[in-house]
């Protein structure tokens, strides 16, 4: 990586941030002298302390080293032109910390000194904050924040699953997925095994055509294991109680149902808008879910990544290898975006069904007895180099130019 002039800043400046205040040590680079200082998080005190070191610094820029890429402090720095923001991974700090204090010791104040330290001498490990275009960071937004609103799905359909096997286990058989509106309502209109055996066929069977459940199987399944079905437990206790707690938690899963969907609509809007759309939206089996996934993942900058193995690096996929004496040790690379690497993951298992070398290297794989996760890593490394060129290029995946550059190579995917 390509050092950094730390001489053309007029000063040098570690911050380590907190959700109140934030510690900050200052070294002016005439002087060489450490100062040390604190201001109050707050949108006005970081604007007069922002605006105190440009006075002080008139037409000068000035490196920050902090320990974040995104969050409040960032965005509000990143207002200030004279302001060039270069974070260092918080494990990164902690190591260097342990080097220096072997007793564990740690303190604000010291760590900001010892990021200025750091810029000083490893300022070829860090990169300055370049923000991307507003498209790829609103999709960008989309997309971590959609990723949020699953895990809070999944969380509150198990709880849900958890609960209804205290006292009314039967809707668990009766419907295959749980995250849905059709289940929500269900529970909603029949909370207990009781009401809902006292429910009219009729109105069973108008509730599900209204909810577009129109397989006249699975439907007569449901009418007969509902008319079949023996309560759990007759204990009031235990049903009144679990009873109100599912409604409550059923209340907030369709709320986040609902706003899945909405956010949905918005990546697709946002990816559509997005000039880099089409390069994306060429990748075999990528579609509404990972194209954006992989857009925000690789960005806009073209400058970010000078070569294919970075990109392999940067998203995990990666091997590490490990070699100490005799013994060599190949292994998941575990310090890496894990969001990232599950999208390239994901998306290399779909590309089986549309890619038609990807399914044959596939085959061949699974064929020399390596298992289904070591060839779809092994596949998602090849398709990280494949992004990176098109990306770079600027030019939409073409399907049957990467055939024919096989054929010439000689591959035997295409033999």
């Amino acid at each position: 990586m390509k050092a950094n002039n730390m001489n053309q800043y007029a000063a040098l400046i570690g911050l380590d941030w907190a959700d109140k205040k934030h510690d900050v040590c200052i070294m002016p680079t005439d002087t060489g002298v450490f100062e040390y200082d604190q201001f109050c998080h707050s949108p006005e005190k970081i604007k007069d302390w922002a605006l105190s070191l440009h006075q002080r610094f008139p037409d000068q820029q000035i490196a920050i080293c902090l320990e974040l890429k995104n969050g409040p402090i960032v965005y509000a720095l990143l207002n200030y032109a004279w302001f060039d923001l270069f974070p260092v991974a918080p494990a990164t700090l902690a190591k260097y910390r342990q080097a220096f204090t072997h007793s564990g010791a740690k303190d604000d104040p010291s760590d900001a000194f010892l990021m200025v330290d750091f810029m000083l001498r490893h300022n070829d490990k860090l990169r300055v904050i370049k923000p991307d275009n507003d498209e790829t960071r609103i999709l960008k937004r989309f997309v971590g924040q959609r990723r949020s609103l699953i895990a809070e799905k999944v969380r509150l359909t198990n709880r849900i699953t958890r609960e209804l096997k205290d006292y009314y286990p039967q809707p668990l058989e009766w419907f295959d997925d749980r995250d849905t509106l059709l289940f929500c309502d269900f529970i909603e209109q029949w909370p207990n095994l009781n009401k809902v055996k006292r429910a009219h066929k009729n109105t069973l069977l108008h509730f599900f055509h209204q909810h577009h459940a129109r397989s006249e199987k699975k439907i007569k399944e449901r009418l007969e294991a509902i008319k079949s079905s023996l309560a759990l437990t007759e204990d009031r206790a235990v049903i009144e109680p679990s009873q109100k707690y599912v409604l409550c938690l059923i209340g907030l899963l369709k709320g986040v149902l609902i706003a899945i969907a909405e956010y949905n609509k918005d990546i697709a809007e946002c990816f559509e808008a997005h000039p880099d759309h089409d390069i994306f939206d060429s990748f075999p089996g990528a579609g509404a879910v990972f194209a954006p996934r992989l857009l925000v993942a690789m960005g806009s900058q073209r400058e970010r990544f000078a070569s294919g193995d970075e990109v392999v690096r940067q998203v995990g996929v990666a091997p590490v290898i490990t070699r100490s004496g005799q013994s060599t040790w190949i292994h998941w690379r575990y310090c890496c975006p894990k969001f990232v690497r599950q999208t390239f993951v994901e998306w290399a298992n779909q590309s089986i069904h549309y890619s038609y070398w990807a399914s044959i290297y596939y085959e061949q794989q699974r064929a020399k007895g390596k298992s289904h996760q070591t060839v779809l890593r092994s596949l998602a490394f090849k398709w990280a180099r494949i992004v990176f060129r098109c990306w770079k290029n600027h030019e939409p995946y073409n399907e049957a130019k990467y055939l024919l550059a096989l054929k010439k190579k000689g591959s035997s995917l295409v033999s």
